[in-house]
């Protein structure tokens, strides 16, 4: 057996005591959250709600304008928090919701992008109508063109709420 002197079990008993200190100042110290973060959550939230409200009603322009307000919010928000979130570990639930959230708007951006490309032919296509003077096939062409197109925006903008859904969940510990 090896025996410390007096000496030295005080000096290693003072770095027990100051290690198990400074844990516990590590643990207890929290970043402070700003009032103003938290009234900016809430409104990123609440654009994000009328997004997806104007969206179900048709208005694909008001609710790219909300989905855009809501991003540059949450951005913002992720730039004052990095360390924080770099930090933060989820909950198992959390993180299930996340991958779905996650599936959801890669899947719907893949469809989006499908039909993207669907509404480029059609829309091709009607343009070689139009050069045959095929008027009536043409603007049919052009019609389902513009159709695919705004399907695919309303794609794209569902595929953006969940993404932004996902820094819902991610920020909710500034909700009141």
């Amino acid at each position: 057996m090896m025996f410390m002197s007096r000496g030295n079990c005080g000096i290693c008993v003072l770095a027990l005591i100051l290690a198990l200190v400074g844990a516990g100042w590590a643990q207890t110290a929290k970043p402070t959250f700003s009032p103003d973060h938290a009234i900016l959550y809430r409104r990123a939230v609440g654009f994000l709600d009328q997004a997806e409200q104007k969206l179900k009603a048709g208005d694909l322009a008001a609710a790219k304008s909300v989905v855009k307000q809501s991003n540059s919010l949450f951005t913002l928000l992720q730039k004052e928090y990095a360390s924080v979130l770099a930090e933060r570990e989820l909950s198992p639930q959390e993180d299930e919701q996340l991958a779905i959230n996650q599936k959801l708007a890669d899947d719907n951006h893949a469809q989006a992008d499908r039909l993207m490309a669907i509404a480029a032919a059609h829309e091709k296509k009607a343009q070689d109508l139009e050069a045959q003077r095929q008027e009536a096939d043409s603007k049919a062409s052009y019609r389902q063109s513009r159709d695919d197109y705004n399907r695919a925006q309303n794609l794209y903008l569902k595929a953006s709420i969940y993404s932004l859904r996902n820094q819902q969940r991610i920020f909710r510990f500034l909700a009141p």
